[in-house]
């Protein structure tokens, strides 16, 4: 494993010994201010840098000292002794013994995510205690939501301000990689998701010593936007890609929301240099949130940079079937949704230079039927999918049972890469809310106020009184409220299901998925779809699926004497006993046909 040599933060030199290096181009001087009252002038170097080596071991807290006032927390901290605005941790990155030494990860095909979220499982040992369960399940990676450090103990983790430190409210970074050592252990890959698209609106120090970190002219729905422009700013992002990859062995990253990022270039910058830093018999893998859907970065010649993207386009079209919904972005989805979503199926993105039908929306995408569908990551729900609700409702509440089950089957056994939402996999019924811990009671009214205007333009929460209504984001309750529970009754049908389904993905799917090409899809009727894929081994898969109301249609494909039509999944009895027989409603049957 390639030994990490950071540019940012404190970096331990010799035992101890530390160094200390801040960009600060805003600041005329500044000094490293231990926990036993020693201060320290650091050294100003050219393009707005400032260094000392001093010595100091690990476990001690320090603080940066600006311009002989301001005392900020390390930007780059690999550990927060309490808070964002507390002081900052010398870490020994060689401090924490692995067990798994040799485990190279897996091809990027055989991934199976579950995303969740570490804090409402208990913190990472939390999570760690849910591996085998999840192994037994078929999961074959999990994917963290963002740990990097948060206000307060309760936070989504898209507020965090110190993308270096995992929030102390989870556990300590001896115990993330512990976590990370499990999963190995287990075969499992652990994935972490990053935002490198803005930082969280209270305990971000850099604008007042580095106000060169954001840009003046641009803005993001989270303010000021990152300036990519500077090369300094690109390489504490870069660098910090590697240091989750190199130190904590994470097997891989989903990068949020990158169309907030106005230097595409910077994400082949960074690519090519996570890639030039990884041994080659180590699988690393690279995926994308991008509402832009830019095929571009998905190409897998003449260098693989990306592996994938989350499609939140075939979520859409999928949701809409299932739902009936029609507000907010589903609008784009609603005319002809299963159009759309056979174009989904077989070419990855709906959405490819075509402008959504809603107010305001703008030509986006790019031609993606070429990519092989293991490009796109799909899912049913997914935390901001469920939790950008106002109510946070999981589709075990809004959707036929039938109907959800058929679009389950579907998820885990096309051949794009599927993503199961943690309670996915036992039919949770409860929500998942969007919730924060600000401690700043201002900052804290003004989320939860913003939260309840943002429903403000849809239909149904016309009326102030029906806003008021939405859960506090800082209340501790919608925290307590969104933990996932195993739910009465059929909840262990539910699980023995997926894991069937899993199993029959492992077996007769996975395999083949190299170089798999879909080969066309097509609407049977309302909400009906039939889609086919020529496989890496010449195998022909088909899946049929009826989300509507109506039986349609559905004529078995006429195969030669030498090739094999296997049923590899049916939601019915009636359609295995006969492959020409209608397809129910809220049904669902896949094929594999197979040379003799």
């Amino acid at each position: 494993m390639p030994s990490f040599k950071p540019s940012f933060g404190a970096t331990l030199v010799a035992p101890g010994r530390t160094r200390f290096r801040l960009w600060a181009p805003g600041s005329s001087e500044a000094a490293v201010a231990l926990e036993d009252g020693a201060v320290s002038k650091m050294l100003r170097l050219p393009d707005g840098w400032f260094e000392l080596e001093t010595d100091c071991s690990a476990g001690t807290r320090y603080r940066y000292r600006i311009d002989g006032g301001l005392a900020v927390p390390d930007p780059a901290s690999r550990a927060q002794a309490g808070d964002v605005h507390d002081a900052s941790i010398v870490c020994d990155p060689a401090a924490y013994l692995w067990q798994n030494t040799q485990w190279q990860g897996r091809p990027w095909h055989e991934t199976v995510l579950y995303e969740l979220h570490a804090g409402l499982l208990g913190g990472f040992a939390g999570v760690m205690r849910q591996l085998p369960v999840l192994a037994r399940l078929g999961i074959t990676a999990i994917e963290l939501m963002p740990v990097a450090d948060f206000p307060g103990r309760r936070n989504w983790g898209y507020d965090g301000v110190l993308p270096y430190a995992p929030d102390a409210a989870y556990g300590t970074p001896d115990e993330l990689k512990a976590l990370v050592d499990a999963a190995h252990g287990l075969e499992m890959m652990v994935f972490l998701d990053v935002v490198y698209n803005h930082f969280g609106p209270d305990g971000n120090y850099l604008g007042a010593y580095a106000p060169a970190f954001f840009r003046a002219d641009s803005r993001t729905p989270w303010g000021n936007a990152i300036d990519f422009r500077q090369r300094t700013v690109r390489d504490f992002f870069t660098e910090n890609a590697k240091y989750w990859l190199e130190e904590f062995r994470f097997d891989g990253l989903r990068l949020d929301a990158v169309h907030a990022i106005a230097e595409k270039d910077w994400l082949l910058e960074m690519a090519q240099q996570v890639r030039a830093a990884m041994p080659p018999q180590r699988h690393v893998h690279l995926v994308l949130e991008n509402d832009d859907n830019c095929a571009s970065l998905l190409q897998r010649t003449p260098q693989r940079l990306f592996d994938a993207q989350w499609n939140d386009d075939l979520h859409h079209a999928l949701h809409v079937l299932l739902t009936g919904e029609r507000e907010g972005y589903y609008a784009a989805y609603a005319g002809q949704a299963e159009e759309k979503l056979a174009r989904g199926l077989a070419e990855g993105f709906i959405f490819q230079g075509e402008a959504p039908l809603y107010p305001g929306g703008h030509p986006r995408g790019e031609p993606s039927a070429h990519l092989p569908p293991t490009s796109f990551v799909s899912f049913l729900q997914n935390h901001d999918q469920v939790g950008n609700r106002a109510f946070g409702e999981r589709l075990s509440t809004l959707a036929s049972p039938d109907a959800l089950r058929a679009a389950m089957a579907l998820l885990l056994l096309s051949p794009h890469i599927p993503l199961i939402f943690m309670g996915d996999e036992y039919g949770a019924a409860q929500p998942f809310l969007y919730f924060t811990s600000h401690l700043n009671a201002e900052l804290a009214a003004a989320v939860r106020q913003g939260r309840r205007n943002e429903f403000a333009r849809f239909p149904s929460f016309s009326d102030p009184g029906k806003r008021e209504t939405i859960p506090d984001p800082n209340a501790e309750q919608t925290f307590l409220d969104s933990m996932p529970a195993s739910a009465a009754g059929d909840t262990k049908d539910w699980h023995d299901w997926i894991r069937s389904l899993l199993q029959i993905r492992r077996e007769h799917i996975v395999a083949r998925l190299e170089d798999a090409r879909a080969i066309g899809a097509g609407v049977l009727g309302s909400g009906a779809v039939e889609a086919r894929w020529r496989m890496g081994d010449g195998a022909v898969l088909t899946i049929a699926i009826n989300l509507g109301r109506d039986a349609v249609s559905r004529k078995a494909a006429r195969t030669s004497q030498d090739v094999r039509s296997t049923i590899l999944f049916a939601t019915h009895a009636s359609i295995a006993a006969s492959p020409d027989a209608n397809l129910p409603p809220h049904a669902l049957v896949a094929t594999l046909e197979t040379s003799t």
